[in-house]
């Protein structure tokens, strides 16, 4: 390439950059993305580059646990402008770009996935693993809280990990001790009023107007406190004022407004992943952590494991998902094979399972069935792991899709379970299977979807219908 048409190209480079939303001040990052890029493939003209090019590319930056995801996002966007707006080649407008740029979203500290992770570098300068990952916009109440009591935020830490509760309710607790504490002004926690307890309840429902289950969690965490930290054996709250709970139905969608969204989904991926919250029952995040050894074909199940409460169940792999799955798999075992050849392939597994098998993070089994599009790092231990996709990616091409095929239903991942679960009582199977495959430990909970059984619009014949014509 000549001077002038080198010249040329990157000035139609930088055209394309603006017109595509890049800002003018940033096109000189997206330049230097692209001519790294070049380089790397000094050898070949960009008109001889392909899909499967791209994709090695972008696989070997995702190998760098250093680049941060926004990072990983500005290169996908650069090689997105440089082959389907500058050179327009014929595969780029099937490429998964956004795939590759959404997958490549990092879990932050606070994710349940990972916020247990109590490895730790060996330096004095690492924080405590007993301190409870909490997101920045809580930090102030927890941070008075661990300063003013340092022993009881301990041990209330230690009496919920004892119990293995999850990591999203010793975070709820923790967080609603600290703001009791905050709002009552304490100066001691042993000479707790009780009665205060009760005040607080009616303040949340007055004057901040919580909904029933934010009153109720704030009331669970503060009785667990009670009784397993400052060792109260009795607490008599009183009569205060409840928030009440109203009673809602679950958005279902009809078989044919189902298809017509599981259909639309263009991205296979994603569209993988929203048939298996249809067609297994299962809840967001039990889709999105699924491993490999979960998937079994010969029995034509798959096993949802730690799910909510610490229980395992099986649910029926739909048949039209094998072939999807098991191409799924191979680009899984893939990846996997290539981040072995680089030094990686490293997966997260709760701590007693990481002690008990050492190098089972490496194996092929562990691994998730959608990961992550780049390796993270993580600031306690320095581990470079390939976690799971992150889960608001699936949930922000559902409502879109929803939308876009005019669903005027408030569509989520979570009405495709109360879906799964309405048809199957509507074909007449029986409500403790369905609890059974919902995971629900009370059949009560299940109950909820026997409105379908009970269709007045059907068995009731509206008194319009029977007045007289004319």
């Amino acid at each position: 390439m000549t001077g002038q048409a080198e010249s040329l190209f990157w000035k139609n480079f930088t055209s394309k950059s603006i017109a595509y939303g890049v800002k003018p001040a940033l096109v000189r990052w997206h330049i230097r993305d692209a001519l790294a890029y070049i380089k790397a493939h000094s050898g070949t003209k960009l008109a001889q580059h392909n899909a499967l090019t791209v994709g090695a590319y972008l696989k070997n930056k995702g190998r760098n646990p250093r680049l941060k995801d926004w990072q990983f996002g500005q290169i996908v966007t650069t090689l997105y402008i440089l082959f389907a707006e500058l050179i327009k080649a014929s595969w780029a407008d099937t490429f998964p770009w956004q795939q590759w740029k959404e997958a490549a979203r990092e879990l932050p500290q606070t994710h349940a996935t990972v916020a247990r992770d109590y490895e730790t570098a060996p330096s004095t300068t690492t924080p405590s693993p007993s301190i409870t990952p909490i997101k920045p916009s809580q930090g102030g109440a927890i941070k008075l809280f661990r300063e003013n009591f340092p022993h009881e935020y301990e041990r209330l830490i230690a009496e919920i990990r004892l119990r293995h509760y999850s990591i999203r309710t010793e975070q709820s607790y923790v967080l609603w001790v600290a703001r009791f504490a905050r709002f009552a002004q304490l100066d001691t926690l042993q000479n707790l009023d009780v009665a205060g307890i009760a005040t607080y309840l009616e303040y949340l429902v007055i004057k901040r107007g919580v909904a029933s289950s934010t009153q109720a969690q704030a009331l669970n965490a503060l009785v667990f406190f009670c009784k397993h930290v400052l060792g109260h054996e009795s607490i008599a709250l009183g009569s205060f004022a409840h928030s009440k709970k109203p009673q809602r139905l679950p958005v279902v969608l009809s078989r044919d407004e189902t298809k017509r969204l599981l259909t639309s989904i263009e991205n296979s991926t994603t569209q993988l992943m929203a048939n298996l919250l249809y067609g297994c029952g299962m809840r967001l995040m039990e889709c999105i952590r699924l491993r490999v050894l979960d998937v079994d074909f010969d029995y034509q199940q798959i096993v949802v494991r730690n799910a909510k409460g610490g229980k395992d169940r099986v649910v029926p792999l739909p048949q039209r998902l094998n072939d999807p799955l098991r191409t799924q798999l191979a680009a899984v075992a893939a990846l996997h094979k290539e981040d072995l050849a680089h030094g990686l392939g490293s997966v997260y597994l709760p701590d007693a399972l990481a002690r008990k098998y050492p190098q089972a993070a490496k194996e092929f089994k562990w691994q998730y069935v959608f990961p992550a599009s780049k390796v993270s790092s993580n600031p306690r231990s320095n581990a470079v792991r390939r976690h799971h996709a992150h889960e608001n990616n699936l949930q922000k091409h559902i409502k879109t899709v929803a939308h876009k095929v005019g669903l005027n239903k408030k569509v989520s991942c979570h009405t495709l379970r109360h879906s799964f679960a309405t048809h199957l009582l509507e074909s007449g199977y029986d409500i403790r299977t369905v609890q059974e495959l919902l995971g629900h430990a009370d059949v009560s909970t299940t109950m909820i979807y026997t409105h379908v059984l009970n269709k007045p619009g059907i068995t009731v014949t509206s008194p319009l219908d029977t007045l007289p014509p004319g």
